[in-house]
């Protein structure tokens, strides 16, 4: 259910609460071949096959705040991850991560931030804010656990969108195709796609467990913009959310894009607490 809105940068939500809406999202992406680890003082997730910080990373991070104690901790996380063959990768989001200085003690040893973004969470009903109606031609399909045998082509159809969407190399193509095939046997997983005279053209999709909805990848090929189709898929996946009774909605948004935070903004997301940092370690100290 939204939550009323407040002053509070973190809309009213508690320590645990908080907490878990930094594990949900990378708890959502392990997939086969993935995994995650709650260590304590932060979560790992960590990906067999794939190099990429972003399927390898710490999250949640809760450390000490003691020089001494944290120095030895980061060097424990630093080791872990060569022990992985993986570049350390930690997210971090002031107000929640520790110690409260933690982006200057990372960026001390080494660190670089590769550019952060925020959380926005649902706190107003999407179905307040008029719809964009579709285009002659165009359908908008919702896809939960499809039958084996329409995965390949389903797939395929989304790798293209994401692909064009997010300025994926084409030659990380097949490995994107794979990722979504395996995501599409995930009950928890729903992927929507706008087809026109059935060409796919715009894809968003939702992770829905645990009471929560984690809304990702909200994106139209470059060709097809500036038709509505991120304010229908967006407001379709919130509303679908709703629906199914969940009660935190969120998801994520760079912080560079601005068109993007305020499209989220008018079908009633607010952005929750201050815009994180993504470190990772390129000069080691």
């Amino acid at each position: 259910m939204p939550l009323p809105n407040s002053p509070d940068p973190w809309c009213g939500l508690g320590a645990e609460t908080l907490r878990f809406l930094e594990v949900h999202p990378a708890r959502a992406i392990a997939i086969p071949g993935r995994g995650w680890r709650d260590l304590g003082d932060a979560v790992m997730l960590f990906s067999a096959g794939e190099r990429e910080p972003f399927f390898n990373r710490f999250t949640a991070v809760r450390w000490p705040d003691d020089p001494r104690a944290f120095d030895a901790r980061l060097r424990q996380s630093i080791e872990l991850f060569g022990a992985l063959d993986r570049k350390p990768y930690i997210w971090t989001i002031p107000g929640l991560s520790t110690p409260s200085d933690l982006i200057a003690r990372l960026s001390a040893n080494g660190f670089v931030d590769q550019g952060g973004g925020y959380d926005m969470i649902l706190t107003r009903d999407p179905a307040d804010v008029p719809d964009v109606e579709l285009p002659r031609g165009a359908v908008l399909e919702r896809w939960n656990n499809p039958p084996a045998d329409q995965r390949p082509a389903l797939a395929e159809a989304l790798a293209l969108v994401i692909g064009e969407s997010f300025h994926i190399p084409d030659i990380r193509r097949a490995n994107l195709v794979a990722e979504i095939s395996l995501t599409l046997e995930q009950p928890r997983f729903n992927a929507y796609l706008i087809r026109i005279e059935g060409e796919p053209v715009a894809t968003g999709e939702r992770y829905t467990f645990d009471g929560a909805s984690y809304i990702s990848s909200i994106g139209t090929r470059p060709a097809w913009r500036g038709r509505g189709f991120g304010h229908l898929i967006t407001r379709a996946l919130a509303i679908d959310s709703m629906a199914g009774g969940m009660d935190l909605i969120y998801l994520g948004v760079y912080a560079e894009n601005g068109r993007a935070i305020g499209l989220y903004e008018r079908l009633g997301f607010e952005v929750l607490g201050p815009r994180s940092s993504d470190m990772l370690l390129e000069r080691p100290r």
